[in-house]
């Protein structure tokens, strides 16, 4: 008995962890809003017309750290995307692109529709997998599909439907030396107080009190069937 209830606590001990370490959408900008009057988009491409131009979100760390898998951007384009590169970035301001965090190329990103549209162009999440671990601050995320096509990527503004997260609208920035431009605010080239892009990851790897109660709940009925135990093997003495 006392080894079974050992092994139950020891199964919500890991039931927990594992539940704490689940990947999760940690911050994001919000949906495109085809209905919004001011609805754009920012060319973030590297392609066949467009040799280079990146968007940059930002996203903060209110505290602790967080793990983070995957970078994304919803992107309306019309690409066969080949390749992703992505940074994270501190310290942008205008003029100025901070300190480069981390940064890579995925030759894998995982494309899929969002289902949205706008300007005659279907939107697109452009997923890359990363391996970053950051603590608190405040932060810049850009992911860049690349293509040998012809055609072109604007990366979706976001006015915060269902965004996750905290975000400081209005500080957002692009970067394009095609473009002529060095790191200038999103929204010197008109509406982007957000940009839709996300950041996936854990935070904290702590149970949620739910589990932690299950876990104390667990332990404290092991410890009366061992009370119980004892009191049975005085009593036959």
């Amino acid at each position: 008995m006392k080894n079974l209830m050992l092994a139950a606590v020891a199964a919500m001990a890991m039931g927990a962890a594992a539940a704490a370490h689940a990947d999760t959408t940690l911050y994001y900008g919000g949906d495109l809003d085809p209905g919004n009057a001011a609805v754009n988009g920012l060319a973030n491409e590297n392609d066949g017309i467009v040799n280079g131009a990146a968007t940059y979100d930002n996203f903060t760390i209110s505290s602790g750290t967080w793990n983070i898998t995957g970078l994304f951007t919803n992107d309306l384009e019309a690409l066969n995307i080949t390749s992703a590169s992505w940074e994270i970035r501190s310290g942008v301001s205008e003029g100025n692109g901070g300190t480069l965090i981390a940064s890579g190329t995925s030759l894998s990103p995982n494309v899929t529709s969002t289902g949205r549209s706008a300007f005659g162009f279907s939107e697109f999440n452009v997923e890359v997998p990363v391996s970053v671990t950051l603590g608190a601050g405040e932060y810049w995320l850009s992911v860049v599909p690349n293509s040998p096509d012809a055609n072109r990527s604007y990366e979706s503004n976001s006015f915060g439907l269902n965004a996750i997260g905290v975000h400081t609208n209005d500080q957002d920035y692009w970067n394009s030396a095609f473009f002529g431009v060095n790191f200038t605010n999103a929204n010197n080239e008109g509406s982007f107080p957000a940009f839709s892009s996300g950041v996936i990851g854990t935070a904290g790897a702590v149970p949620e009190p739910a589990s932690w109660a299950m876990m104390l709940l667990g332990l404290g009925g092991l410890g009366a069937s061992l009370r119980m135990r004892r009191r049975t093997a005085l009593a036959t003495a």
